[in-house]
């Protein structure tokens, strides 16, 4: 999954750079509010780690401007001063979440997963459902009652499908969803990616829907772009 990092402290940010690619999340690391605020608008992000405190546009100001623009991606904030009533106004700015510096990572990537999951709806690790789920915490495919390991990058694919259920997400999309900022994309990597997965866990498990994309079956165990799917 694709994560922003805003952080301008360079020995936390190239630490959190780091924990993050090593819990194999795709990330882009901005050092000031401008960056960050550009890059938001311009890119999905599953979630955004946003540092109060950032030169330029500062955190809360960044982040109002986001959600009055109708942004809804999930916000981290990570915060350097234990100061509740900053911590307070930024949670009721938009942030999903507000954490303290100095953090424990195991902690740190827990809360990250926990906005991803109430952004999807979901109280516990596992989103889905028993014939088709995924564990975040564990990154595994539940496929009628078996659990299965995924790559990092099947289960970000996996992961875009399943948080738009039964909805065709294109090439483009999916590419934003699996890769970050100066990685070079061959214009076939979507498509090999998905012919990994349906080898391993069959071919109707993502539907193509011709020229438009693809999908996942919606809850009712059929896909509702039925129509042109081979």
């Amino acid at each position: 999954m694709r994560v922003l990092l805003a952080e301008n402290d360079l020995h936390t940010g190239q630490s959190l750079f780091c924990a993050l690619r090593d819990a194999e999340y795709s990330v882009d690391w901005v050092r000031d509010g401008r960056a960050a605020s550009l890059a938001i608008a311009a890119s999905y992000y599953a979630v955004v780690l946003l540092n109060l405190s950032l030169p330029g546009i500062g955190g809360i100001a960044l982040l109002k401007a986001s959600r009055a623009a109708g942004n809804k991606v999930p916000v981290v904030l990570l915060s350097a001063h234990d100061d509740p009533e900053t911590h307070a106004r930024g949670l009721d700015t938009g942030a999903d979440d507000c954490v303290l510096k100095p953090f424990v990572t195991r902690e740190l990537l827990a809360r990250i997963r926990a906005v991803l999951r109430r952004a999807t709806g979901y109280a516990t690790s596992r989103i889905g459902d028993e014939f088709l789920g995924l564990d975040l915490e564990r990154r595994t495919i539940l496929l009628n009652g078996l659990e299965s390991s995924l790559s990092a990058r099947e289960f970000t694919l996996m992961h875009a499908l399943l948080e738009r259920r039964g909805a065709v997400l294109s090439r483009s999309q999916l590419e934003e969803r699996l890769y970050g900022w100066g990685r070079e994309v061959e214009s076939n990597a979507v498509d090999v990616l998905i012919h990994a997965i349906r080898k391993k866990y069959g071919q109707s498990l993502i539907r193509n829907v011709r020229g438009l994309g693809w999908s996942v079956r919606s809850e009712n165990g059929l896909s509702t772009c039925a129509t042109s799917v081979h």
